[in-house]
């Protein structure tokens, strides 16, 4: 197919073995390169037919000066680096991949939580400093009391729910399509709410599980977080850019909320500056809830495969935006 090229448009990958297998056996070239601007996109995907992309931005601009692009694959879940009403204008399919670590992300998510709940972390910090005291992390509530509320209850919202009811948590849930939720008989447990608020008012932990957009933006604001019950617990694992970091940092600070886990923020890495570092009560790793050794070759696989069949002109398995 020698009119037909993919890209790897940027990665930060140890290597590109599981891709460099696929497109080797469709017998498409391909090639990877480290785009980092508009320009570099520009420049460099002249003739691209199909590509992956990590981070690179995939503006109106980018996508008026390709012509010859037809798919774009985002490694993940996430989309909000792609212009998806540009890439509609423009012909253009986005797709990513949304299965890749469903239950790496809703694990990390319960380990968030247990850590927020249990204190093991701060318990062991202070044990090898030799602190031999647990009352210094009273109170520590039972899970199997808790009401756990989710907001977003597509794939990973859904998964982590399970695990939450095996530990004997009452599990609610707001989202604006139930299509899936209703689908899934194992989800029979879960109480789904008519408004958000009901959940935020009712649930001793708010997990978030929803996709980033223009319109919910930092919707986790001073607000929201008042209508949470005093001294409950709050899990992100999904997108940074839903919460606003300095009314997180409040209402922690405050004692509002006992404590907060997140794995992704607003700027990441984070920023010197931000209003989290340093927060006694909040919990914060690196954006590796997606991570493990198999997620990450799914991952990779996956992502090729659905760019191969963007480059041939097959049906997608996984498209976000409508042509």
């Amino acid at each position: 197919m020698s009119d037909v090229k993919i890209y790897i448009t940027d990665c930060d990958h140890d290597n590109i073995n599981e891709e460099t297998k696929v497109f080797k056996e469709a017998g498409i070239d391909f090639e990877l390169v480290q785009c980092h601007t508009e320009e570099d996109l520009i420049n460099t995907l002249q003739d691209a037919t199909a590509v992956c992309n990590q981070y690179a931005p995939f503006t109106e601009k980018v996508f008026a000066a390709l012509p010859k692009l037809k798919t774009v694959v985002r490694y993940g879940v996430g989309v909000d680096n792609v212009d998806l009403k540009a890439a509609s204008a423009h012909g253009v399919t986005v797709c990513n991949v949304p299965d890749y670590g469903t239950n790496e992300v809703a694990d990390h998510g319960i380990a968030l939580l247990l850590e927020l709940v249990r204190k093991v972390g701060q318990a062991n910090n202070d044990v090898q400093a030799g602190i031999w005291d647990y009352a210094r992390y009273i109170p520590v509530r039972r899970m199997s009391t808790l009401t756990v509320g989710i907001i977003g209850l597509g794939r990973i919202g859904s998964a982590f729910a399970k695990r939450a009811h095996a530990f004997g948590c009452k599990v609610i849930a707001y989202d604006i399509d139930y299509t899936h939720a209703k689908a899934d008989s194992e989800l029979s447990f879960v109480e789904l709410k008519d408004s958000m608020d009901e959940v935020l008012a009712s649930s001793d932990v708010i997990s978030l599980h929803c996709s980033l957009n223009e319109s919910n933006a930092h919707f986790m604001n001073a607000q929201n977080f008042a209508k949470m019950k005093q001294g409950s617990f709050f899990v992100n694992v999904s997108r940074g850019g839903l919460v606003n970091e300095a009314d997180l940092a409040q209402a922690v600070k405050s004692g509002h909320l006992s404590a907060a886990g997140i794995d992704v923020t607003c700027t990441e890495p984070l920023d010197a500056n931000s209003p989290l570092r340093g927060c006694k009560n909040i919990v914060i790793t690196p954006h590796m809830a997606w991570y493990a050794v198999e997620a990450a070759s799914d991952l990779k696989t996956k992502c090729a495969q659905e760019a191969v069949r963007g480059a041939k002109g097959e049906p997608l398995r996984c498209p976000v935006n409508k042509i």
